[in-house]
């Protein structure tokens, strides 16, 4: 009887513990999550974007003509001066090389030049023996005509003769300059380049270029001594004081900054930098962006409260351009929020559970929502809410 009874008892108990077992494994398993207090405070809308410094009034100098400029005496960062500094000096282009048959050519235009110059001397001086002729025959003539030897007309016509061959001397000199003008230009034809520049001739002979205003030199195009044609850049200058910052921001971002927003400098290797937003270029430009994908862009303009002594003209930095400024707002961190059938969606942790609900949201940055509806000051919410989370979960904090 009691081999029966014990039986039985330990039958029973196997049931209780059977009948726990399952009662546990069924119990749903409480959802680790993190979880935030919605608190209100204030909120800053802003948009973000590389941009870059530059000098104001940038002065770029071109050669005004073909040549070959003198190598710089100037380096990069060098002061000048207004009317006083050269900044370059262009001296006339060096001939070119003369083949074999360009020399032999050259050569014959020489003789040929020469030759004309012999026959012009030799006209000039018959010219001048026909003229001191007609000098002497008209003096005659003259003292014959106050004797009443000759008639008028004879002396006239004397007096007529010694003109024209002072008028054929004339022409004789004037042939004899062209020749020689000719002998000079077949000589040049034979000059070589040097392909050097001579110093004293680089004072007298060359085209000295000003620097128009004062600054320093941000850029020289051309260092070296070389050939230049027309309208080459050949340096820059600006003043390193007077900095200004382009950002060129998306299209859509631009229309919603105004003139005068509050900027903040940052990631240029040193200090946040204070910046006001001066304009807002009306046109914009395409860009292609690091995915390959071709942006629209405008380009805003920054003026720098505060100009850093190591900032400088061409420095990268990255912008914070202010959109919009809020106080005392509601505002839900973005990781708690996600989309529902269209609508903003967040889980709130209440006694253990989690509870859907609806939000409606106005302005985002990109780390909080401005909350319209939906959520109130200490709710707390639950963040990176999963796939797996649902309506009546049961929920722990971590």
């Amino acid at each position: 009887m009691i081999a029966k009874l014990k039986g039985k008892l330990g039958l029973i108990i196997a049931v209780v513990f059977v009948v726990a077992a399952l009662f546990w494994a069924f119990q749903p398993i409480a959802m680790n999550v993190e979880t935030a207090v919605i608190r209100q405070g204030n909120m800053v809308v802003s948009v973000e974007e590389d941009g870059e410094t530059r000098v104001k009034e940038k002065y770029r100098i071109f050669s005004p003509l073909t040549g070959r400029v003198t190598r710089s005496i100037l380096d990069v960062g060098d002061a000048v001066k207004g009317g006083e500094t050269v900044v370059a000096r262009i001296m006339p282009q060096d001939p070119t090389f003369l083949d074999e048959r360009g020399r032999v050519r050259a050569e014959a235009r020489v003789a040929m030049a020469e030759a004309s110059v012999r026959v012009a001397e030799a006209k000039l001086g018959s010219s001048k023996a026909a003229e001191a002729l007609s000098l002497s025959e008209y003096k005659r003539a003259q003292r014959l005509s106050t004797s009443k030897t000759i008639s008028a007309a004879q002396l006239e016509r004397a007096n007529f003769d010694l003109e024209l061959k002072k008028a054929e001397t004339i022409s004789a000199e004037a042939q004899l300059k062209l020749s020689k003008s000719d002998l000079l230009s077949a000589k040049a034809a034979l000059i070589q380049p040097k392909g050097y520049v001579d110093p004293e001739l680089a004072q007298t002979r060359s085209l000295p270029l000003v620097a128009p205003v004062d600054g320093v030199v941000l850029r020289l195009a051309v260092e070296s001594e070389q050939a230049i044609q027309t309208g080459e850049l050949l340096v820059e200058i600006g003043d390193p004081r007077q900095l200004e910052v382009t950002i060129d921001l998306l299209s859509e971002d631009a229309v919603q900054v105004k003139k005068g927003a509050r900027a903040v400098l940052t990631d240029w290797g040193g200090a946040p930098i204070e910046a006001v937003v001066r304009r807002i270029e009306p046109a914009g430009f395409t860009k292609v962006s690091a995915l390959g994908i071709e942006e629209q862009r405008v380009n805003a303009i920054l003026d720098l409260k505060q100009i850093p002594q190591k900032l400088g003209h061409g420095f990268k930095l990255r912008a914070s351009i202010e959109l919009w400024q809020g106080k005392d707002i509601v505002k839900a961190p973005l990781t708690a929020l996600f989309r529902d059938g269209g609508k903003w969606a967040a889980f709130i942790e209440k006694d253990g559970y989690a509870h859907k609900v609806f939000v409606e949201t106005g302005h985002m940055n990109k780390d909080y929502a401005e909350v319209l509806s939906g959520l109130q000051v200490g709710d707390r919410v639950i963040l990176f809410p999963g796939d797996t989370l649902e309506e009546g979960a049961l929920v722990t904090n971590l």
